[in-house]
């Protein structure tokens, strides 16, 4: 029996992990439960798993560990033999860095960790052994494909985006949107953050670096392909031209059961795919109407350190998009500022987690002070 620790386990992927540890209760035991704030939530599985550990990593309550220190000490501390981290944000990286620091399989769904500090992380990863499989569910179905293939057979890594809310949306319609039209997403069920990036394809920006990264890829062997059905999870093309795809409902068990499972595969007990009332659609992103992807290709483009940026100037962009002080097209114009500012020159000499850290402070600080100012349009 595997021991495992969710952080992040009230979320919407804690919450699909849970599911599939419950499903499979004589495969896994549950050692670790962390929440940022949901007290309520978190103390019901603490009553429902009353060996397991508590963290409130965001609040004060009455759990085994409180706080940011709180946190890692309990990743470090909980025995799990695999960790899940579902935990939204940069917030995730120094959790995936305690749990690749004793040597424990990551099953990653915090894109973040390989967006902010993706060489950093895999190098911590081959010193101590441990091994990080993706969660998110393109980067799981390359993850496999590669497999399946090998990767010196493959051309071109292929990520499927749903486009959102608002794919047919003109750009005078995307003026308008609200932060509640945006939360609306047609097939899967997210937090708001992630369904707002979702909205202006920054998700499938910072995906795009994501599976440079994960996958040794050149950025120019990564595409982009609109699905609206969300059936068709990834794909890559063969250097003979063939195309291979990993194909199944929108549902986030199906690549959390297979981390937990690798590198067997198990029975499942989800839902099969129906062929028999089945369309799928494909076509090309609109960078024009949805900026936020090519951003993401630039970022990556410009150096070792952008990525970085671009995630924390997004993640400033969203809240204040959240909290109604910028529109929606906002978020990829104070993205691209922030991108362009002369100010980072001086510190792309290192990349350490210091580093990465001060940049990735002073990007969402750079940010938030553009409000009032129109010089970032």
């Amino acid at each position: 029996m595997k021991k495992v620790a969710v952080l992040g386990a009230t979320g919407s992927i804690g919450k699909s992990s849970l599911d599939v540890l419950r499903a499979n209760k004589n495969d896994f035991e549950p050692v670790l439960f962390t929440a940022h704030t949901d007290l309520n939530a978190l103390l019901a599985l603490k009553k429902e798993f009353p060996k397991a550990l508590a963290v409130l990593s965001g609040a004060a309550g009455p759990v085994n560990y409180c706080g940011r220190q709180g946190l890692l000490e309990a990743i470090a501390g909980c025995g799990a033999d695999i960790i899940i981290n579902g935990i939204a944000g940069a917030d995730g990286l120094e959790p995936s860095i305690a749990a690749l620091s004793n040597g424990r399989r990551l099953a990653l769904a915090n894109k973040e960790t390989i967006v902010m500090a993706g060489p950093l992380v895999f190098a911590l990863a081959k010193e101590k052994n441990a091994k990080i499989i993706p969660v998110d569910s393109e980067h799981s179905a390359i993850f496999q494909l590669i497999q399946a293939h090998g990767k010196d057979n493959i051309d071109e890594i292929i990520l499927t985006a749903s486009g959102g809310p608002f794919k047919n949306f003109s750009i005078k319609d995307l003026e308008k949107v609200t932060a509640d039209q945006a939360l609306a997403h047609p097939t899967w069920s997210m937090g708001p953050k992630i369904t707002i990036d979702s909205a202006t394809l920054a998700n499938k920006g910072l995906e795009v670096i994501e599976a440079v990264r994960l996958f040794d890829f050149d950025i120019n062997k990564i595409r982009v392909v609109i699905h609206p059905q969300s059936i068709v999870h990834s794909m890559v093309r063969l250097k003979n031209g063939n195309i291979y795809a990993q194909m199944s409902k929108p549902d986030m068990r199906h690549p959390i059961q297979n981390a937990l499972y690798w590198p067997k595969i198990n029975p499942y007990s989800l839902e099969p795919l129906d062929f028999g009332n089945l369309t799928l659609e494909f076509g090309s992103p609109d960078t024009d109407r949805f900026p936020m992807l090519a951003l993401a290709y630039r970022a990556c483009a410009m150096g070792i350190m952008y990525p970085a940026i671009y995630n924390a100037a997004n993640e400033a962009a969203v809240q204040l998009f959240l909290d109604k002080k910028i529109r929606f097209l906002d978020i990829h114009r104070i993205v691209g500022y922030v991108l362009s500012s002369g100010e980072w020159s001086g510190q792309m000499t290192k990349f350490d987690l210091e580093n990465i850290l001060i940049i990735d402070r002073k990007a969402r600080e750079m940010a938030v002070g553009l409000i009032g100012s129109k010089k970032w349009f």
